[in-house]
């Protein structure tokens, strides 16, 4: 009963403390409350057509062919001569959510965002469709949905195709683009019998958004090196051209429409993308039209080293990068609506042809709307802090915002321009205050959160010792002085945190993190006052302080690979030199099962390279085998040999079908290092007489001691192994649907998500196994074995916790923060595990009774 509750509290402190990371550095940046402001000037647009190739590299579009023509001549000759051009940088994560946010909201999404969904808004935000006076959207239901729902007012109309349409096994995915051109083209024909519409469609301030999702679904499905995505961008510049002139056929060429041309991501040479590669993070601006500056030849270098003009013969064009939430308040300056209030973007306005009255105008305004946010997250942090613990932003302060505004628009109405300079500082200065504001308690959140990590760790650490040690009450102190003492400092120090949280109006997280370590070291300091450690031969081994050492290069791993290889190149030396590694009986049903699923993924993905679709057999036998796969393995003998040959072979079957390429060698390759690990336990076991010694008990203790020591940090070892050694982590990180086309390939980002998933979990079920297994094989203490694990897992968490980083590139972020989380994830997931391979390994479904033995 006691270890249940240890269990369940265990799993309560590491689900806070995981949860922590998303209060400290993934809390919303998001700000309510701002007034919308736009340039009181005439806008050189009445509407604004927007076109996003969803998956579009910057490099297919750029590209020339080998005989020097363009696969998009259309874009080509507007890039050539009447707009503006340049490469849009996005953020991790390249997933299609983030990026539209980013184009039509002008802020970088939270990363986990992500996994709230495609198709909802997981927090209100303003957009240029909101601020707009009509929009209408045609494209995928994964993406219009959610701006459509965030918008005040039912002015945002959304034209979408069913979901079953975005198929990666479709003959053709180019025709999701065609049937968006195809409804553009009947919307404005219908428009000219429909005088309602039309009188709509010739107010200003509209909107006009095509969503393309082909080529990313053909990306996906054929690679974008493939005919299949390459054919597809030159629909999409044909169909791009037509639409233009149907638009300025209806408008009657009244040089009043802006044209946005973008991707939201790109994607990688083997169809991927979420991570943060050149390749996904690269996409195409294209902007023409009303107010957009036209070609501009380059008379002196231009600032970019990346070789890109010279390998898309454009060097003798200007070229304008920006970032890609700056192409919202681009797009709000052409039409004249006000900047999303929670945008963060930064007019380029190089990209504008207008008046330097109208772009000095359009400057300030974006930078009273991003100081808008300033001051509301200033007011907003102001109010929940005490005043004399509250520290403003010193380089905008309150007089210092004044007569940056002050300043900037009297050089406006002196007609002195050299304001843009001006604005451009205080935006700067406005969006460092706002990360300032957004950050402001990390560090006493930080703070709270490693005091419990270290608590936490230092009450295992005596749990450990106290079963294993010789521990004796202290002589001077009893149960009854030391308590009540330490009672009152929990209730004292509970009270003062509560008050001081309660002044604040903290969020009810607070409580938990700040609360939580005073009852862990209430638990901590009773224990360690009450007993003492009287076992010299515990106190001064060394293996006592070997979780500290061992951590080191765990950690490393996580940033050089080597690690692992030289690891396993020491314990592959082991079953040779001793000769351990034995021959065992073949299960042969299961052995034809691996045999079936190892040719069924080269026969789907024979199907679908033929055009054929995913055959129906095929469909049958790996969603068959996958839900079988984790109770056939109970209908096998419970000796440990055939049951971990079993539960091998029944998930190696699952993984084969979620595997693309050499990766399926992984699981049968772990496997086998099991087995050499149970024969390590055994060998050193029998090799040193522990089973039937009859030793004192402290040598007894000392050698237990090693073996106790020695499993955990192999069991941590292999975990790692088994999560990078197939690049599961990019499996997380990036999104590759061709894993699961054996299961299905209509879109479906939650079952999808959710077989990826699987196959990373399998390898972990199948070192877990085998730990299990090494616990009844070699009779040593599950709980002891499981808490070092813990204080093991717990000290890389805390170390990787230091680590995190909020600058640099988005790469460096990423990776810092998943880290952490992986471990985090790992020491819950373990705990969660270690229940169910605990009965995947002893239990048996059975019609008879059949007494129950491990050995043979």
């Amino acid at each position: 009963m006691r270890m249940i509750t240890f269990f369940v509290i265990g799993l309560t402190v590491h689900v806070v403390f995981f949860i922590s990371i998303f209060d400290i550095y993934f809390t919303s940046p998001l700000v309510h409350g701002m007034t919308p402001h736009s340039t009181p000037l005439e806008p050189p647009a009445s509407r604004l057509v927007l076109v996003v190739a969803d998956g579009l590299r910057a490099d297919s579009l750029f590209t020339l062919l080998p005989n020097g023509s363009s696969r998009t001549p259309y874009l080509r000759s507007i890039i050539e001569d009447k707009g503006t051009w340049g490469v849009s940088h996005t953020r991790v994560p390249t997933e299609s959510r983030p990026g539209h946010v980013a184009l039509i909201a002008g802020f970088y999404e939270d990363v986990s965002a992500v996994a709230k969904g495609w198709k909802e808004n997981p927090v209100e935000f303003d957009s240029v469709f909101n601020e707009s006076r009509h929009t209408w959207c045609w494209g995928s239901p994964d993406i219009l949905p959610m701006f459509a729902k965030g918008a005040s007012g039912d002015h945002v109309y959304t034209h979408t195709y069913p979901a079953v349409e975005e198929d990666f096994a479709s003959t053709d995915a180019s025709k999701l683009d065609s049937w968006v051109f195809t409804q553009v083209k009947s919307f404005f024909k219908s428009a000219q019998s429909n005088s309602t519409l039309k009188a709509s469609l010739w107010e200003d301030k509209n909107v006009f958004f095509l969503h393309l999702l082909g080529i990313d679904t053909n990306g996906h499905a054929h690679r974008p090196m493939s005919q299949e995505y390459l054919d597809n961008i030159g629909l999409v510049d044909a169909g791009v051209a037509e639409v233009v002139s149907i638009i300025e056929d209806f408008f009657d060429n009244d040089g009043r429409t802006a044209y946005v041309f973008t991707s939201d991501h790109g994607m990688t040479n083997w169809g991927s993308h979420g991570a943060g590669h050149p390749s996904e993070t690269l996409t195409p601006l294209v902007a023409w039209g009303a107010g957009v500056q036209k070609a501009k030849g380059a008379t002196e270098p231009q600032p970019y080293n990346d070789g890109f003009l010279q390998d898309w013969k454009l060097e003798h064009l200007r070229r304008v990068d920006v970032s890609q939430a700056d192409i919202a308040p681009l797009m709000a300056s052409l039409v004249g609506v006000p900047i999303p209030v929670n945008s963060v973007g930064v007019l380029p306005l190089l990209y504008l042809n207008n008046s330097e009255r109208f772009m000095a105008e359009s400057m300030y305004t974006n930078a009273i709307q991003v100081l808008e946010q300033f001051k509301m997250k200033m007011m907003q942090k102001k109010e929940t802090t005490l005043s004399f613990l509250f520290t403003p932003y010193q380089l905008l302060t309150e007089s210092k915002q004044a007569e940056f505004t002050q300043k900037a628009r009297i050089l406006i109405q002196l007609e002195k321009y050299e304001d843009i300079s001006l604005c451009q500082s205080l935006i700067s200065r406005s969006l460092e205050g706002l990360v300032y504001y957004h950050t402001y308690d990390r560090f006493f959140l930080g703070c709270s959160v490693v005091l419990g990590f270290v608590g936490w760790t230092s009450y295992v650490v005596l749990v450990i010792l106290k079963t294993h040690a010789s521990l004796n009450r202290h002589p001077n102190l009893t149960k009854q002085s030391a308590q009540p003492e330490c009672l009152v400092k929990l209730v004292f120090f509970s009270l003062v945190i509560t008050l001081f949280l309660l002044i604040q109006r903290s969020p009810i997280t607070y409580y938990i993190y700040c609360l939580l370590p005073i009852p862990v070291w209430y638990s901590v300091l009773k224990d360690a006052q009450n007993f003492t450690c009287v076992s010299l031969t515990v106190r001064n081994k060394p293996g006592c302080c070997m979780a500290v050492y061992f951590c080191c290069p765990q950690v490393v791993s996580f940033f050089h690979r080597a690690m692992l290889t030289v690891g396993l190149a020491v314990l592959s030396l082991w079953p040779f030199l001793s000769g351990l590694f034995g021959k065992a009986k073949v299960i042969y049903r299961l052995m034809l099962l691996v045999a079936v699923c190892a040719y069924v993924p080269s026969l789907t993905h024979s199907s679908l390279q033929q055009k054929q679709g995913l055959p129906l057999l095929n469909q049958i036998i790996s969603w068959s085998t996958l839900a079988s796969s984790i109770f056939v393995p109970l209908l096998s003998s419970t000796r440990l040999f055939h049951r971990l040959l079993s539960i091998f072979l029944s998930l190696t079957s699952t993984y084969l079908l979620l595997s693309t390429g050499s990766e399926a060698l992984f699981p049968p390759v772990l496997s086998w290092l099991m087995f050499v690990w149970i024969n390590i336990e055994q060998e050193a076991l029998l090799a040193q007489g522990i089973v039937q010694s009859d030793k004192k008990k402290s040598t007894w203790f000392i050698l237990t001691l090693g073996i106790t020591l020695t499993s955990p940090f192999l069991q941590v070892f292999f975990i790692i192994t088994a999560f990078f050694g197939t690049g599961n982590i990019a499996s997380i990180n990036s999104f590759d649907p061709a894993s699961v086309y054996c299961f299905l390939t209509v879109f479906n980002p939650f079952i999808m998500g959710g077989l990826m998933m699987w196959k990373v979990i399998i390898p972990f079920i199948i070192v877990m196994c085998t730990f299990e297994t090494i616990q009844v094989a070699t009779q040593l203490s599950s709980r002891s074995l499981f808490l070092i694990v813990l204080v093991i897992s717990d000290l890389m968490a805390l170390h990787f916790f230091f680590m995190v980083q909020d600058y640099g590139s988005w790469l460096d972020i990423g990776t810092s923060i998943s880290h952490y989380v992986i471990v985090m994830s790992m020491t819950i997931f373990l705990m969660l595990l270690s229940v169910v391979t605990h009965v995947l390994t002893s239990q048996r479904l059975v019609l008879w009774r059949q007494r129950k033995m491990h050995f043979p």
